[in-house]
């Protein structure tokens, strides 16, 4: 009989919590700690001279890691005035491969007066805080420029028409206005050339891209 009256009280107890919006505690488990020293911090300053390729120059000034951020400052000649960027580029440490980073713009000069414009940017790649970065190798494969609305008939669609020419290839292009915007179009083609082989020449990424390759190697090993 005692045990059944202590069970009814004990409910009777939990009911009254309920009511009168009693919460109970819920205990979370430890939360983990990182120790950011645990993360490494180095830079160096490059000694390696400017490098050529395709008619622009790439110098990297400076590599530093800070934490899982491996980053490469990169300052390169344009060959216009177009909107030119890094497009292609990869970082190697240890046999692994690094194809994915960002790219952060530090300084723009605009070409002119017989001078050619510069733009630096810092790359950054993302590593784990254990990589061994003893010997590092960035690699820029192509830079590429982004036309402006003005520049497709202007400045593209002159250097497309003669690439074609000095390559032998019979395709001609003009500039067509299509709803109001001006719009290279393809006018003519080789009789043996179907219609997707002159658009894939035509509009290739080839003429708004400048290939390298330019390589720098680096230790960031602290």
């Amino acid at each position: 009989m005692k045990k059944i009256i202590l069970l009814l009280a004990v409910f009777l107890t939990a009911c009254s919590s309920a009511e009168q919006g009693v919460v109970l505690p819920i205990f979370a488990g430890p939360t983990a700690y990182i120790d950011p020293a645990s993360y490494p911090t180095a830079q160096v300053e490059l000694a390696a001279p400017n490098q050529t390729a395709s008619g622009i120059e790439v110098r990297m000034e400076r590599a530093s890691v800070e934490g899982k951020n491996v980053n490469a400052d990169v300052c390169f000649t344009l060959p216009d005035r177009a909107d030119w960027g890094i497009s292609s580029a990869s970082l190697t440490y240890g046999g692994i491969l690094v194809q994915e980073y960002g790219t952060t713009l530090v300084s723009l000069q605009e070409s002119g007066d017989g001078v050619a414009g510069l733009r630096c940017d810092t790359l950054t790649f993302v590593v784990p805080p254990d990589a061994d970065l003893s010997n590092v190798t960035v690699m820029i494969d192509a830079i590429g420029a982004t036309p402006r609305n003005d520049e497709y008939c202007s400045v593209y669609m002159p250097k497309i028409q003669q690439a074609l020419q000095v390559r032998g290839i019979g395709i001609t292009i003009d500039c067509v206005d299509v709803n109001g915007a001006l719009t290279i179009q393809i006018l003519s083609i080789p009789a043996d050339m179907t219609q997707a082989q002159a658009e894939e020449i035509v509009y290739s990424d080839e003429f708004y891209s400048v290939k390298g390759p330019w390589s720098f190697s680096f230790n960031l090993a602290q």
